[in-house]
């Protein structure tokens, strides 16, 4: 699990491609190695994936077919910045939202609105089907970052960035057309699934008692 708090932007140093499949290799910083092992979780723009080798500062992970076609992954290269978060643990404080790390879908931005000390970015879901998850002050993670729905128009909906989280991660140099990661809250998605589960019962209910004998 992870908070949504983006610890910092780590570089990507290799890739190596194979069918269907690929193992890059990141950069990270001497504080972020204590404790690290194989096997642990690391979350890249949101996306959970699984350290599979340590060697010094560099570490790697593995990303199957699904993670490449699901996530903003695919367009990572040599050079590329991702946020990372390392995985929560028992004494953390929980300063954004608890967070899976499984990407549901992409967004793309559609509208960036800079001022002197904020910034409203507007997203366009790729999936519209989720956007009866999206609610006004509502949780969401954007590319691993914990933050609070601003308005919803349709499938699109903006977030409101402060400078702390424009210095820290990479939404503060997203460009239009750029695409990020959403994770939805899941708690969200348990109710309104819930809700609409318990609506279909009844109206099939009602449905059966109306029928003639």
């Amino acid at each position: 699990m992870f908070t949504g708090i983006v610890q910092g932007t780590a570089e990507v140093v290799a890739i190596e491609e194979k069918p269907l499949f690929r193992t890059h290799t990141l950069r990270f910083p001497q504080e972020w190695l204590p404790g690290l092992e194989i096997g642990a979780s690391v979350a890249h723009n949101g996306c959970c994936l699984t350290v599979t080798a340590i060697d010094g500062d560099r570490v790697s992970f593995d990303l199957i077919k699904e993670t490449l076609r699901v996530t903003n992954l695919d367009e990572v290269t040599v050079g590329s910045l991702v946020n990372i978060e390392r995985a929560a643990r028992f004494s953390d404080e929980i300063g954004g939202h608890l967070m899976s790390g499984h990407i549901m879908t992409t967004a793309e931005i559609v509208k960036v609105i800079r001022s002197e000390n904020n910034c409203e970015l507007w997203f366009k879901l790729q999936d519209a089907s989720l956007s009866k998850y999206i609610l006004h002050k509502g949780f969401i993670g954007v590319d691993g970052c914990s933050l609070t729905i601003g308005d919803v128009s349709g499938s699109k909906f903006c977030v409101h960035l402060i400078p702390e989280t424009l210095e820290r991660t990479l939404l503060g140099v997203k460009k239009l057309g750029n695409r990020v990661n959403i994770e939805i809250d899941t708690q969200t998605q348990a109710i309104i699934d819930t809700v609409e589960r318990v609506l279909a019962s009844r109206e099939i209910k009602a449905s059966v008692s109306l029928q003639p004998e």
